[in-house]
């Protein structure tokens, strides 16, 4: 029998379903597992113990349930914040999500840079110490917004999002370069790639490549499946017969089912995979 990895990916809501397709077109066996701590979204305003203090409930109660081979921490502010506890406490492998500066300072050809994220991640000293290692012959501009993250959020579930106020958050991070030579902006939470197909679209904002950290999260994780085996201490002998390819948990406990049907159609948009949707009590 062919062992089939159980890869669980993990944010405050839909964001991480932006690394979850990512992480799907390169790791095609094995259970796919999304957990939406959506109770308490955004994770972005909470207070650095508070969030920690989360996360470490949440993944206690889901990895008790099934014993992941890898758990993918699909939130930056989560990942710099949680993920050397997350390491500590839980046998699985973690991989977190950081933003995308290093490969933004390669493809930049002017060297003007724009980095878009939530208020959290912009402020945070990570951020600053990944800018001085891999940018620091950049000039980088940076914009934290909560707007984008919600209207990725109303997207995902449906809805219809304004455009030009959208186009205001975009205008206002190239705006910021007086030199007009920004090429290059970093989405660096995982929402903002849900909303990228609306920032191409933009007339503000055709001459700018736009990088995210989704593919190589997927090429991590496809590397890593590639060292476990049934025999090693991350990967479970009941992964040989899963029957049930894809489960979501939501924290909150009236999810609705139109909100359901978004996430599974984002991952299962053919319905060839059975799908799970179930409430994570935490």
């Amino acid at each position: 029998m062919t062992f089939k990895p159980s890869i669980l990916i993990f944010d405050s809501g839909a964001g991480g379903l932006s690394v979850a397709r990512e992480i799907q077109h390169l790791n095609t066996d094995g259970e796919l597992i999304y957990v939406a701590d959506n109770a308490r979204f955004p994770y972005g305003i909470m207070k650095d113990s508070e969030l920690i203090t989360r996360v470490m409930a949440v993944m206690e109660k889901v990895i008790a349930l099934h014993c992941p081979d890898i758990v993918v921490v699909a939130c930056n502010t989560a990942s710099t914040l949680a993920l050397e506890h997350l390491r500590a406490r839980f046998n699985p492998l973690f991989v977190g999500v950081v933003p995308a500066i290093k490969p933004a300072a390669e493809h930049s050809r002017s060297g003007v840079i724009g980095l878009l994220a939530t208020p959290a991640t912009v402020d945070r000293q990570y951020t600053q110490k990944l800018l001085e290692n891999f940018a620091q012959n950049q000039h980088v501009f940076r914009l934290g917004s909560n707007l984008l993250v919600r209207y990725a959020e109303d997207l995902l579930n449906g809805l219809d999002i304004p455009i030009q106020p959208l186009e205001n958050e975009i205008e206002r991070l190239i705006q910021a370069d007086s030199s007009g030579t920004m090429d290059t902006i970093v989405l660096a939470c995982t929402h903002f790639p849900l909303l990228l197909n609306h920032f191409q679209q933009l007339k503000c904002s055709q001459h700018i490549h736009w990088i995210d950290s989704g593919q190589a999260i997927a090429r991590r994780v496809k590397h890593l499946t590639a060292t476990l085996t049934p025999h090693t201490e991350h990967a479970s002998m009941q992964r040989t017969h899963r029957n049930r390819r894809l489960r979501f948990y939501y924290t909150l406990a009236n999810t609705s089912r139109k909100t359901q049907q978004c996430y599974e159609k984002h991952l299962n948009p053919d319905q060839n995979l059975h799908a799970a949707h179930q409430l994570l009590d935490v």
